[in-house]
């Protein structure tokens, strides 16, 4: 299996980023989706200088960006801003998007049920025959209860999937989500089977892989029992500890723009010391492959 990395969790220049995932044997990235952060030709270049693929992008949604907003401009707003996302992944040569339909963090409904349903069966299909002009597939995501109150489960992704009715639709899993959300975790990958396009990689205390409870020889040979043989994302999320137990460390070495820093901490992280990130990093890929991917 290839294994690449998200970068959202680290704000730092590109050339860092990639410099790090070719030293440590990544494959690629999947590059945050926020595209007018990056020189999307220089991106490409880097990455071929490298030997590095870019397997794809993930929504960033922070306030504001949501399929199923009250207000029809934030829906329109939203669209566009996912169209823009993958036409960086066509220009990166990337062929999956990971689609999160809600503004992460918010768990409070805006409409009934039926309405945002059609709202989002609405905004994922045109978005949907957007990347299909690139070739591109999306994946739709869903994320633990208290990150969205929309889609939790992969059913539930499924289901949109189906409503939306685009070929080039299907579904992403993480590791992290179907360990709260799901009965059964590995029945869940194994139900979602053919339509999972993309699968995220972090234990059940979101650490790196290796670092929490999870079984990672079974999930990686569910996978591939399910017929998914592709691209495990890694998208630690390590906690930071603020009671006195916590290690001094080093200072974090980077900034991140205001959205930036409340994306982060409001998934209870925050800044580190390149040190400190690359160690995990390190460690993800390290216990992944010996995990058999």
């Amino acid at each position: 299996m290839k294994i690449c990395m998200h970068n959202w969790m680290r704000p730092e220049p590109i050339e860092t980023t990639i410099d790090r995932m070719k030293r440590l044997g990544y494959d690629g990235i999947q590059i945050m989706g926020e595209p007018r952060k990056y020189d999307w030709k220089h991106v490409r270049g880097l990455l071929d200088s490298n030997g590095l693929k870019c397997f794809g992008s993930v929504s960033i949604m922070v306030h504001g960006r949501d399929l199923i907003h009250a207000d029809p401009y934030y829906r329109e707003m939203t669209v566009a801003y996912l169209k823009e996302c993958l036409d960086m992944v066509a220009a990166l040569g990337g062929s999956i998007f990971t689609l999160v339909p809600s503004e992460v963090g918010k768990i409070v409904a805006m409409a009934d049920a039926e309405t945002e349903w059609a709202w989002a069966v609405e905004g994922v299909r045109e978005v949907a025959k957007h990347a299909a002009k690139h070739g591109i597939r999306i994946g739709l995501e869903p994320l633990n209860r208290f990150e969205t109150n929309f889609l939790n489960r992969h059913d539930q992704a499924i289901k949109l999937m189906q409503d939306a009715n685009e070929s080039n639709l299907g579904v992403c899993l993480d590791a992290f989500h179907i360990n709260i959300e799901e009965a059964d975790p590995y029945q869940a990958i194994m139900n979602t089977g053919k339509y999972l396009v993309d699968f995220h990689v972090a234990d059940n205390n979101r650490f790196p892989p290796g670092q929490g409870n999870l079984d990672w020889a079974t999930l990686i040979s569910t996978l591939k029992q399910s017929g998914y043989n592709e691209q495990l994302t890694v998208e630690f999320v390590v906690p930071m500890d603020r009671s006195p137990l916590a290690k001094k460390g080093e200072a974090a070495g980077t900034t991140a723009t205001e959205a930036e820093l409340k994306f982060i901490r409001d998934h209870g992280s925050d800044l580190m010391s390149d040190a400190e990130y690359s160690s995990y990093v390190e460690a993800s890929i390290k216990h992944l492959r010996a995990a058999g991917a």
